[in-house]
């Protein structure tokens, strides 16, 4: 099982079905009163979604638009579909320094501020940010092109040439990717 959670929204019946069938389940399900819901921070609960039978709450984890009666079968395929679009979502932002980078729309986000990058440059900016060290124009040929080292470009220069040139004009930042005498680095 997983840290995703199925909160139940008072509804006693539907949560005990669900328990019942927890076993078989890939989120744990919790039964959450009106008053807990108020005063809760989510925090606890990790990932998760709210499921009420009742009303409409006023949260982007609610689960909407079930059409009643319903197979059970096709509430746990929303279920599990809603879970799969917040993971998704989840793991397509990621934060390097002040910025965030948007891997499904390809851009970098600073403030309100928004930039389109190219998929290159995306992998660019996350291969300097994972490595522990700067890298190389070689080793940025190898794992971000998939070129030989043995080959004369200056492919990697230009492209992060014009990466920097476009993030100096949108953020006013030249700082974001540092040249040192062993490589590139994200600062």
């Amino acid at each position: 099982m997983n840290n995703q959670n199925l909160l139940i929204y008072e509804s006693q019946i539907l949560y005990e079905i669900l328990i019942e069938l927890s076993d078989h389940l890939n989120f744990k399900v919790v039964n959450i009163s009106k008053k807990e819901l108020n005063n809760s921070n989510f925090a606890e609960y990790g990932d998760h979604l709210i499921l009420s039978l009742k009303e409409q709450l006023d949260t982007s984890n609610q689960i909407l638009s079930l059409q009643y009666p319903i197979k059970f079968s096709k509430l746990l395929e929303q279920i599990n579909l809603h879970f799969l679009r917040q993971k998704f979502s989840k793991q397509s932002k990621i934060n390097i320094g002040r910025y965030l980078i948007n891997i499904n729309s390809r851009e970098i986000i600073l403030d309100k501020l928004k930039l389109k990058l190219t998929e290159k440059e995306i992998n660019t900016i996350l291969y300097l940010n994972n490595s522990n060290k700067p890298a190389s124009v070689n080793e940025l040929q190898d794992k971000v092109w998939g070129y030989q080292s043995q080959l004369e470009t200056h492919t990697v220069e230009t492209h992060i040439h014009r990466l920097r040139k476009k993030i100096k004009e949108k953020f006013k930042d030249d700082q974001l990717i540092l040249s040192t005498k062993n490589g590139y680095k994200i600062a």
